[in-house]
């Protein structure tokens, strides 16, 4: 089989570091570029020194139509102008990881249109797609915590607090970046207006309707640097075997997402596009634990695995990752 031709734009960031990574190793994909205009001719081992002997790569100034598949590893708001100042031909399949085109009101720019990549959601859309919206860490965490419920019509008020470690702000430096800040801290930030809050409503809205219960998230900044823990509450009546075995159907050819019978923890999924989910119930009131990467099945690996759908491929090709569990 021809192997897939694919460029990397921002590669030079954490999800650019880590698209990097996954796809020098893909076994069905060439890298043709990794575009950075501040890096232009520098090795990418320059940048991301963990690759000092695995790439001679470097970065580029330039862009090609000669590719099948282009990453946008960018900020919010720049994966939107980047496709409006730089022609990329219509053949190409677009994979965004920023949120410019996740919520279906802005999901198109001239003749492209974005299907929501949440393959455990959409994966039926994903496979017939031109181009992706990667969703958020956060979102995706949270959402693959809540549809099983959603699609049973069982969701309420949802009450939802998660932390992440300081990977999920990117490399811009700032007060709440810092080692010396965040070793030993954890603060709450965006507290019940986070922005990916938009993007788990409008999924709960498509498998429960109108009536989808609103989403209370107070997300919080942890003293580590990669990985998301999310518990969400909710009211509920039903038996918590019924609850296990819905989410043990819903996710029962789900290639990365896995309901665990034991209390999961972030070790479990760091360093994998795995996410983990647990289940407990007190009286009316049931937890919803779920763990995963937020630069792997948050982002990059994710990606990846939207990319292996659109072409055919094994979900799980290039994305048979081990954790750090020591």
């Amino acid at each position: 089989m021809k192997k897939i031709k694919a460029g990397i734009v921002g590669g030079a960031g954490y999800t650019g570091g880590e698209m990097i990574r996954l796809l020098i190793n893909h076994p069905d994909v060439d890298v043709a570029f990794i575009h950075s205009t501040s890096n232009a001719g520098n090795p990418v081992s320059k940048v991301h020194a963990d690759l000092v002997g695995e790439t001679d790569l470097q970065f580029t100034g330039t862009l090609s139509d000669d590719i099948d598949v282009l990453f946008l590893c960018v900020g919010h708001g720049d994966a939107r102008k980047f496709l409006e100042q730089n022609s990329v031909a219509e053949k190409i399949k677009v994979i965004d990881l920023s949120q410019d085109f996740r919520l279906a009101a802005h999901a198109s720019i001239g003749n492209r249109q974005f299907v929501y990549g949440l393959p455990e959601l959409n994966k039926a859309q994903i496979k017939t797609a031109a181009n992706i919206a990667n969703p958020g860490c956060f979102a995706t965490t949270i959402q693959l915590g809540l549809l099983p419920l959603a699609k049973a019509g069982l969701l309420r008020d949802v009450y939802t607090t998660g932390i992440t470690g300081s990977t999920g702000a990117g490399q811009g430096l700032s007060t709440t970046s810092h080692f010396s800040w965040r070793a030993n801290n954890v603060q709450a930030y965006k507290t019940l207006q986070h922005q990916h809050i938009k993007e788990i409503r409008q999924s709960l809205q498509q498998l429960q309707g109108s009536d989808a219960a609103d989403v209370h998230f107070v997300p919080w900044r942890g003293d580590f640097t990669r990985g998301i823990y999310v518990t969400s509450v909710i009211d509920c009546a039903s038996p918590i075997e019924e609850i296990k075995q819905l989410y043990k159907d819903f996710y029962k050819d789900a290639a990365f997402t896995h309901v665990s019978d034991t209390m999961i923890d972030l070790k479990q999924v760091v360093n994998t596009n795995k996410c983990l989910l647990h289940i407990e119930k007190q009286g009316n009131k049931i937890a919803v634990h779920s763990a995963s990467d937020n630069l792997l099945k948050g982002a990059s690996g994710q990606a990846v695995q939207n990319m292996n759908l659109l072409f055919g491929l094994d979900e799980t090709a290039g994305l048979k990752l081990k954790a750090n569990y020591f």
